[in-house]
């Protein structure tokens, strides 16, 4: 299993501390961050099939803010943090974009609070703003919005973060870069019996009790919060590496198949995680009635719906909420998520995709239902 995970995974989510981009709080760490883009341009290019896809969720910025502000210790106030990350992001941003263009890649930085993924219109608007940026061949840099949230500041870390924007794009594999080597069975630093795991089962509650706490003064996370972002991760089917993140070429050598670091793998696979929360949805907010032509590229040819096959909309219902998809004699064939609210469907039904600006005032997905966010009722 270790040898084909990150071998065979297309996207892959990257997660780096802060202890480690800044060098235990010195400032940025420009060879390491070198090191990093080096290897995540030649995952994206060196793949002959043109199908591999990155992402990097970064920490830092409140560790170079603190630097640049002349901290040596990290503040408690709220708003100090707040201040230290708007300068920090900066200096962040810039040295990504640096280093990634020096790679031939092009980058965007995207920040996001755990409020934009857990609003359903929020998260799909971040969902397809990432997407089309994977689409476009540009390397998303991700990092939480400390600038502007509070209890995450205190609270929250980016090893969750990385998690949640696995479960966003659908990954199928996440790398948490740390400055330890993996996990062990207990604290190697106090107990000299403690074995090296090298691969579990993500969500095995014993993993927790081997995971300790917070082991930095710079990063707000620890072992702990890799192991629970493992497990958030493995319900959408990505599997979880852990690992040190200045070993020499740690990225490449993952995805060439070589066993580094700790495997946590996923039980579920990717497309049956997220098939199967649509199946079993039971708060369906509305619905679409579509025409046999729809119903015909749905089930025949596995398409997305378009609004020129829905013939009427029934209920009321937002942006991202789950909606059935009906026929002409009322049986449901499919449910999925909702490209635009139950509104906006009316006025796009039996339309092209050429009349939705006018119609609109805007122009959005071109689907009511992608066919990746839509699963097919059983024959």
């Amino acid at each position: 299993m270790a040898s084909n995970v990150l071998r065979d995974a297309r996207r892959i989510v990257v997660k780096v501390g802060s202890s480690l981009v800044t060098n235990e709080g010195r400032g940025l760490d420009e060879n390491a961050i070198g090191e990093w883009c080096r290897q995540l341009a030649a995952l994206v290019q060196g793949d002959t099939s043109g199908r591999r896809e990155v992402i990097m969720v970064s920490s830092g910025a409140i560790a170079e803010g603190m630097k640049r502000l002349g901290w040596a210790t990290r503040p408690k106030e709220v708003h100090e943090l707040q201040a230290a990350a708007a300068v920090g992001q900066m200096g962040l941003a810039q040295m990504y974009e640096t280093k990634l263009r020096e790679q031939g890649l092009g980058s965007a930085q995207v920040l996001l609070t755990h409020a934009d993924l857990a609003d359903r219109e929020r998260y799909l608007n971040a969902r397809s703003t990432l997407l089309t940026l994977l689409q476009l061949g540009v390397l998303p840099v991700i990092n939480e919005n400390d600038t502007v949230v509070n209890d995450e500041i205190k609270f929250g870390d980016n090893d969750t973060l990385g998690a949640l924007v696995a479960n966003l794009v659908e990954a199928d594999a996440l790398v948490i870069l740390t400055d330890q080597k993996g996990l062990y069975t207990a604290d190697p630093r106090k107990d000299p019996a403690a074995q090296f795991v090298h691969e579990a089962r993500a969500g095995e509650s014993a993993l927790e009790t081997m995971a300790g706490g917070a082991g930095s003064s710079i990063g707000r996370g620890g072992m702990i919060t890799k192991i629970l972002a493992a497990k958030r991760a493995a319900g959408s089917g990505a599997s979880t590496v852990i690992a040190w993140g200045r070993e020499r070429d740690v990225l490449l050598r993952l995805a060439q198949g070589e066993a580094i670091g700790t495997l946590l793998v996923a039980q579920t696979a990717k497309t049956q995680a997220r098939k199967q929360w649509m199946a079993d949805h039971l708060q369906l907010r509305g619905a679409v009635l579509v025409d046999a032509g729809a119903v015909a590229k749905l089930q025949g040819e596995g398409k997305s719906l378009l609004p020129i096959g829905m013939t009427a909309v029934e209920g009321e219902f937002s942006r991202g909420d789950v909606i059935a998809v009906r026929d002409s004699a009322g049986r449901e064939i499919a449910r999925g998520l909702a490209n635009y609210a139950s509104a906006e469907a009316r006025l796009l039904c039996r339309k092209p995709s050429s009349e939705f600006e006018s119609l609109l005032g805007y122009a959005a997905e071109p689907e009511m239902v992608h066919r990746d966010n839509l699963v097919l009722a059983p024959a």
